[in-house]
């Protein structure tokens, strides 16, 4: 699938000379500090999830595996270095990327412009979440509608209970956390639990939700973005990880990690393959 990317003859040297010819306005400005780094270390450090199963999770062995991780692998073989797997979290992915732990990271995070203001998020986005429920199998959940009136669960503060709420007059049970929210959902004390679907497929995933599932279409989609470091959003690494991004979508590489994992399908995928499909394909 990499020959769909970057031809594997593409030295490290002749990547940096075609990405430099790009004609970037921000050109002039680039120092390529953490790119040129790399390339002279010969193995890219990349900062990926290891609780988040199945975008990056521990398998048995201890080993860091997953959607993410193979996005890693694929950006490590592109660039002709070796890979470097860190375990970072929700909490301190953009500090270990400025800190330098780290050289990138693919790890889950919604693109927002406060974030965009710490660390470089290329585009276009490679994935999403967004809002969904998970309910019991064996009430057959179809559509939104399905909920008004009924009690759902949900985690006090979060918006998507304003969403729901608002939208389609479902009646909000509110708890503390996440875990008193899903317990009170198999306690029948309601018939869903809304949530983030990434979340809600990443328990689905665990095998400690058989009887559950996520029925509904997801709304309010939230793009996920990968990052470099500030400084080379736009720069060789920030240019390299947008191409790269930009073949995935067009080679349809994510909607099939997506089938590799047993990810629920998105409908943003499907749209961005669409968007960047070849004109000619096909003809």
């Amino acid at each position: 699938m990499l020959k769909h990317i970057v031809r594997r003859s593409l030295t490290g040297a002749a990547l940096i000379g075609f990405l430099a010819g790009s004609g970037s306005a921000f050109a002039a400005e680039c120092t390529n500090d953490v790119w040129n780094k790399v390339m002279k270390r010969g193995k890219v450090i990349v900062g990926v999830k290891p609780d988040y199963k199945p975008w990056g999770f521990r398998d048995e062995s201890g080993g860091l595996v997953g959607m993410e991780v193979d996005l890693a692998k694929e950006v490590a073989a592109v660039m002709g270095v070796e890979l470097e797997l860190v375990a970072v979290q929700s909490s301190n992915r953009m500090q270990f990327l400025e800190q330098g732990k780290v050289d990138m990271f693919v790890a889950t995070m919604s693109d927002r412009p406060d974030r965009r203001k710490i660390v470089g998020i290329t585009q276009p986005n490679y994935y999403t979440s967004g809002t969904n429920v998970m309910s019991p199998k064996a009430l057959g959940l179809t559509e939104w509608e399905n909920l008004r009136d009924k009690p759902v669960c949900g985690k006090q503060g979060a918006f998507y209970n304003k969403i729901v709420s608002e939208r389609y007059g479902a009646k909000i049970v509110a708890f503390t956390g996440n875990a008193e929210a899903k317990q009170a959902l198999r306690d029948k004390r309601c018939i869903a639990w809304v949530y983030d679907d990434s979340s809600i497929m990443s328990d689905l995933a665990s095998g400690n939700y058989d009887e559950f599932e996520m029925p509904l279409p997801s709304e309010d989609d939230n793009p996920w973005g990968l990052a470099v470091p500030l400084a080379e959003r736009h720069c060789l690494f920030g240019n390299l990880m947008s191409g790269l991004t930009y073949n995935w979508h067009q080679s349809g590489r994510l909607i099939e990690l997506e089938k590799k994992w047993g990810i629920q399908p998105t409908k943003y995928l499907q749209d961005q393959h669409e968007r960047f499909s070849d004109w000619l394909a096909g003809k």
